[in-house]
């Protein structure tokens, strides 16, 4: 089986973040997706079986950490059998704890439901059985942390509150964007898991780590040059723009931008994306409500853009506006779809206007 690959999606908490921690240490080549519940969990489903069908390796479709609704796991379990009948070879397999997917579990073999268990205690236990699972000797230990905390075993003191400050590792690590980035993301919050793993067993360990965290985020974002966590992430977030290029570039009116989406801090990102690469006249972030942020070097006068895009406005380097009836997307793709809709209509019916600033 080490020579299939495993699609993996799991929730975006510690437990769901740890067993992806634990499937690191499998002989597979993993491919993990990150998702909320809702309608984040199904476009997060779909573009998996979108990665399945333009594979050609055999594939497991691992989820841990969810439940599915019925109609979820009737629509995942039609779109498997399709592969199937079309000589893709697909194991689906879903490892959880949440009792409101017992529906699904009475219903359906690869729906695995333990609710005295954590899902990261499910697939640390599934993983020494059926996936060749190569444990270090912190895994157990780990495990039994993330049980605790998780299932608010409080009984379980030093475990409990040392999952505690874990817990609060992952909800606080907000520098990277889990939807432009998902791989990046998904490696900055299990690089930091794992740094975790190296205090657990020492005095007083839950205060160690709460006071390392500063710490052991500038760790991943240093280079050669010390700076403060803002800039160090910021740096590192706008290499990330640089290097999605080819696929995040928009073009309005023969201006070159470029679009994010939920990045935030536009007037730091955006101007040092801008000041990094010049030959981009605008840049653009979307928030997951629909409002624009828009800011330019002197290329091209932004208030405008967003006058005609969605009736807002500014200055001519920092702009915003709110597009009515923007539709929240949990893939970068879509939204891409929905703001490059607007701007070919806008171009369809708006004049020849002049957007550079005046010297």
């Amino acid at each position: 089986m080490n020579k299939q690959t495993i699609h993996h999606l799991s929730h975006t908490d510690l437990d769901g973040y740890s067993c992806q921690l634990v499937m690191r240490h499998t002989p597979y080549k993993l491919l993990n997706y990150n998702a909320n519940y809702g309608a984040e969990v199904k476009q997060t489903l779909e573009l998996m079986l979108q990665n399945i069908i333009g594979s050609t390796e055999d594939t497991t479709l691992l989820i841990t950490d969810l439940n599915l609704t019925a109609e979820e796991s009737k629509w995942l379990n039609s779109e498997v059998e399709k592969l199937g009948n079309n000589k893709k070879r697909v194991t689906l397999l879903l490892l959880d704890h949440h009792g409101t997917g017992e529906e699904s579990a009475q219903k359906y073999p690869w729906y695995f439901l333990d609710t005295s268990r954590s899902a990261t205690k499910i697939t640390y236990d599934y993983a020494k059985e059926h996936f060749s699972l190569d444990a270090p000797e912190w895994m157990q230990h780990y495990v039994a942390i993330v049980n605790a905390v998780d299932l608010w075993k409080m009984e379980e003191h030093a475990d409990f509150e040392y999952g505690k400050v874990c817990m609060r590792l992952i909800s606080e690590m907000r520098e990277l964007n889990k939807i432009m980035f998902p791989l990046e993301d998904n490696y900055y919050k299990l690089s930091l898991l794992f740094e975790a793993t190296k205090y657990m067993e020492l005095e007083d360990a839950p205060i160690l780590l709460d006071e390392k965290i500063h710490l052991i985020k500038k760790d991943f974002f240093k280079t050669e040059k010390n700076d403060t966590l803002d800039n160090l992430a910021t740096t590192y977030i706008v290499k990330l723009l640089g290097d999605a290029r080819e696929t995040k570039t928009i073009y309005y009116k023969g201006y070159r931008g470029y679009l994010s989406y939920g990045v935030g801090n536009t007037s730091i990102i955006g101007n040092g994306f801008l000041l990094t690469y010049p030959e981009y006249d605008f840049i653009v972030d979307v928030s997951f409500k629909g409002t624009l942020s828009l800011r330019a070097n002197n290329g091209v006068n932004v208030a405008t853009i967003s006058k005609e895009w969605c009736s807002g406005g500014g200055h001519p380097n920092a702009a915003g506006g709110r597009i009515v009836g923007f539709k929240e997307q949990f893939r970068y793709d879509l939204v891409k779809q929905q703001i490059e809709k607007i701007i070919n209509e806008k171009e369809a019916v708006a004049g020849e206007l002049e957007y550079k600033k005046e010297a």
